[in-house]
């Protein structure tokens, strides 16, 4: 493997929650050294950022790939590409596939495909039951085995409390990780906006904040009663966040995410009705936006993710109510997120905290990191630069983006998988 070393950056540092110019040294994949003073070894390749920003590469937990069952609206390779050119460097698969993900055999078989067709670490969470359907729970400890990283059932709601929490207790058993979606489903059911004025005024279906956050209380529950390790997927109410925070002053073993969409849109962007704005759970007040940017600065809320949902042209052209929730994010989400950088509303530190280091850790992953003997998965990209996004250049197949035409700054200049590079020029 080459030698290659990056000067003139700025260095990223989530752990440290530091910005500084200097070097980073790659050997045989891996962080050599970095810092103000980094000699260069004879022979080898040396890249000049030009002052742009080098960072742990992001960990995106919740992405759905539609192999199998659905390639045409996304495949392991075009998912790959996306990621790489979007800075994504580990995509942590959803077991919402046709079928489900919820037997060694077909886990066997996304791992192989991903293994031949994408270019970044692809790593495969599985179903909580069997086919996704809350009635009995999936072989777990062979799941594991065969390299799930987690379990869940995604937007399907384990309704049946027993079924939970006996899939708690024998995950915790086997130190496995459970993903919940705090939702009361019940209420949710047929919701596509988020109760309030503005949801009467564009006479659209609508749930209360109210049904997040008694989703997650209702787990929080099981977890006092298992003691089992849980992440919620997506967490965007203020009305869920003193429980949360409860739990984790508690002492549970509770982590929890957000979506970039949940943190860069909000109720108002559904005014047109168009229906890449139709995501699950639904845009959220302004309010519970700015609530859930501060509980990501205060670290209550861990990480974010893009949720990235591929929808076919057919499943999104249709009437706001019938059209399928969900919209792309791999190659979006540095960019979006990199918003609420422009805005003073988080550092760069505290974005890739989010972005790649929670992630990582959550999973138990060496990535996400600046240090001396960490995988050398790195992206590097100018925070500056502005363009207009069109959403036919993204390299997904779907092309489901609530943030085409919009103008965004922030390109991706390089991306690093293993110190081999995935995307950018060379």
């Amino acid at each position: 493997m080459t030698t290659t070393l990056f000067h003139n950056v700025r260095l990223i540092d989530p752990e440290a929650g530091t910005v500084t110019p200097g070097s980073l040294l790659i050997r045989d994949g891996q962080i050599a050294a970095l810092g103000t003073e980094v000699a260069i070894p004879d022979g080898a390749h040396v890249i000049d950022g030009r002052g742009a920003c080098l960072a742990p590469g992001i960990v995106d937990i919740g992405v759905k790939v539609c192999e199998p069952g659905e390639r045409h609206k996304e495949s392991f390779r075009s998912a790959g590409l996306a990621a790489a050119a979007g800075g994504v460097t580990t995509i942590v698969t959803r077991p919402d596939t046709s079928p489900a993900i919820d037997s060694p055999e077909t886990l066997e078989f996304v791992t192989r495909r991903a293994n031949e067709a994408a270019p970044v670490r692809v790593l495969p969470m599985a179903a909580l039951t069997k086919g996704r359907e809350g009635r009995e729970m999936t072989e777990i400890g062979f799941l594991m085995d065969a390299g799930a990283v987690a379990f869940t059932d995604c937007d399907h709601v384990v309704r049946n409390t027993k079924v939970l929490s006996r899939a708690l207790t024998y995950a915790r058993s086997l130190g496995a990780l459970v993903i919940g979606h705090p939702q009361d489903p019940g209420l949710s059911d047929g919701a596509c906006a988020t109760s309030g004025k503005f949801a009467s005024l564009r006479g659209l279906p609508a749930v209360s904040p109210m049904a997040e956050r008694m989703g997650l209380d209702r787990d929080i529950a099981l977890l006092e009663m298992t003691g089992a390790r849980y992440h919620a997927d997506q967490i965007t109410t203020a009305r869920a966040l003193p429980a949360l925070m409860r739990a984790k002053r508690n002492g549970l073993d509770i982590t929890a995410g957000t979506s970039i969409h949940h943190l860069t849109l909000n109720e108002m962007d559904l005014a047109d009705y168009r229906t890449f704005f139709k995501v699950k759970p639904p845009l959220r007040a302004e309010d519970d936006r700015l609530a859930v940017i501060d509980a990501l600065r205060d670290g209550l809320i861990d990480t974010i993710s893009s949720m990235h949902t591929p929808q076919d042209e057919e499943s999104k052209r249709l009437p706001f109510e019938e059209a399928a929730s969900g919209a792309v994010g791999l190659e979006t989400l540095l960019p979006a997120a990199l918003r609420l950088h422009h805005s003073g509303d988080l550092t760069l530190p505290q974005l890739f905290r989010a972005l790649s280091l929670n992630p990582a850790r959550r999973l138990g992953l060496p990535q996400g990191r600046l240090a001396v003997g960490a995988p050398a998965d790195l992206v590097l990209f100018d925070p500056d630069a502005p363009f207009v996004l069109d959403r036919f250049a993204l390299r997904s197949k779907s092309k489901n983006t609530p943030f085409d035409g919009a103008r965004l700054q922030g390109k991706v200049r390089g991306t690093f998988v293993n110190g081999a590079r995935v995307f950018g020029d060379s």
